[in-house]
């Protein structure tokens, strides 16, 4: 096993690294798009979406919707749907999520091994801490980061070099994971490690294709490469 400490900050995505959100956020857009007169659409297909924010998500569910009920274009309103959006994952948000398996331990275990831990995602930053704070997770993040926190969001370099900054790193000693392509992305533009896992979203695709420098099993497998310590169960 590599020697422990190469690296001084890890950062993670949320949805479908840490934790799964699915059903939830599933469930406001679902809600959202009923209240405009919109068929309810299947979690899979949902869950295509996940990745970009809820504005984003919201975009490509209504478009589907159009392109299978044309008259919509001529009654639906985007950014009223959003806003529906908005209001009810208030209510659904920490209701359905549920820590990956390993996400508790590996992040205590990097915590006690003196590594600095940042949250960084594209959902609104309330939503995300709601989230952080119904499982339990947020105490071992020292910066969490939405998608409306800084002026771009990920996969923009920006994002990860203002974690840098923050927590008084260097990009050769950060990493970040996520499960999708766009975290990927995020990580090579700023230019720390690129680092995923196998589950999540990712709209259904196999994160290998986006070529990240390591895929980890779990985040147990990560925590014991990040600081050496042999790791066993879940927590």
């Amino acid at each position: 096993m590599r020697n422990a400490m190469n690296y001084d900050i890890v950062s993670f995505d949320l949805d479908g690294t840490l934790v799964d959100t699915a059903a939830e956020i599933a469930e406001a857009a679902n809600r959202a798009l009923e209240s405009h007169g919109i068929e309810r659409r299947e979690v899979a297909e949902v869950t295509r979406y996940i990745g970009h924010g809820t504005r984003e998500l919201i975009k490509g569910l209504v478009a589907a919707a159009i392109a299978e009920r044309p008259g919509l274009a001529n009654t639906v309103r985007l950014a009223d749907v959003h806003a529906s959006m908005d209001h009810h994952y208030a209510f659904t948000t920490g209701t359905l999520a549920s820590p990956y398996p390993g996400a508790r331990a590996a992040l205590e275990c990097l915590s006690a091994a003196g590594i600095k831990l940042a949250c960084v995602t594209n959902k609104e930053r309330r939503h995300a801490r709601r989230v952080l704070e119904v499982t339990g997770l947020e105490p071992f993040f020292a910066l969490t980061i939405g998608g409306d926190t800084l002026p771009r969001k990920k996969p923009d370099a920006s994002v990860l070099r203002h974690v840098v900054d923050v927590l008084q790193g260097e990009v050769h000693r950060t990493a970040h994971v996520g499960d999708s392509s766009i975290d990927v992305e995020a990580a090579r533009n700023a230019g720390v490690a690129a680092w995923a896992v196998p589950y999540g979203y990712n709209a259904g695709v196999p994160i290998a294709e986006s070529n990240p420098q390591r895929i980890f099993p779990g985040l147990l497998q990560l925590a014991e490469y990040v600081t050496g310590r042999p790791l066993d169960g879940d927590a």
